[in-house]
């Protein structure tokens, strides 16, 4: 992967962040992080993995509150953005944390 690439995924991340906390419309995207941004090599589609807290009911109205506001966001990073064409975005939840959280669990359950 080359640097223009990591530093474009680092961009989207650190501006996206930034339009789900302070621009959203919709209250339950203020509480989406976003934990990885990758972009293919010809810059079309960019692949966001995010997560929330709550339960299974939260990311499925999360998810579907991200997919709603997708041409929003994507024309919020064009202004953002100095590249030609903004990638088309893609969300998928970052299952990382909550099973990092499931073995933290597991863990203290046996020190018990």
């Amino acid at each position: 992967m080359s640097y223009k690439n990591e530093r474009i995924e680092k961009i989207i991340e650190r501006e996206l962040s930034s339009i789900l906390l302070l621009e959203a419309k919709n209250q339950l995207l203020k509480f989406v992080s976003i934990t990885k941004v990758s972009v293919t090599a010809d810059l079309s589609y960019a692949t966001i993995w995010f997560s929330v807290l709550g339960d299974e009911n939260e990311l499925v109205a999360t998810s579907k509150a991200l997919e709603d506001a997708k041409g929003y966001l994507r024309s919020e990073l064009a202004k953002k953005l100095d590249l030609r064409k903004t990638p088309d975005l893609r969300f998928k939840y970052d299952e990382s944390l909550a099973y990092g959280n499931k073995i933290s669990k597991i863990l203290e359950d046996i020190n018990k």
